[in-house]
């Protein structure tokens, strides 16, 4: 039997890929396609197990699911560095848009 290849592994690794390019959009849109391709890659890989001798390209899975780990780790610090930046600034400070306050925030908080 001729072996094809798993479902869904260019999703994953594009997915991947997106997710640690749009870490910088506050975390959250990241954050969800990491999600996405790692639950992809869990659903390919049981599809994987139940029979390994018919399918190919286990390898671009791992890649993928390496690549969507990496993403989620930075997608969670991004988030946690700007719950981080209100809760030290304050929410109002940010929303006031003074940027001569918000500074002068930065600097008591630097010391």
């Amino acid at each position: 039997m001729e072996q094809q290849k798993l479902p869904n592994v260019t999703v994953i690794i594009v997915l991947g890929i997106a997710s640690i390019i749009f870490c910088w959009c506050y975390g959250v849109l990241g954050l969800l396609l990491s999600i996405v391709a790692l639950v992809l890659a869990a659903g390919s890989k049981k599809v994987y197990l139940e029979g390994p001798e018919n399918y190919s390209d286990y390898g671009g899975l791992k890649t993928g699911k390496i690549i969507a780990i990496i993403g989620l780790i930075l997608n969670v610090l991004v988030l946690l560095f700007f719950v981080w930046i209100i809760s030290a600034l304050g929410w109002d400070v940010l929303q006031s848009g003074d940027e001569e306050l918000i500074m002068e925030r930065m600097e008591e908080l630097l010391g």
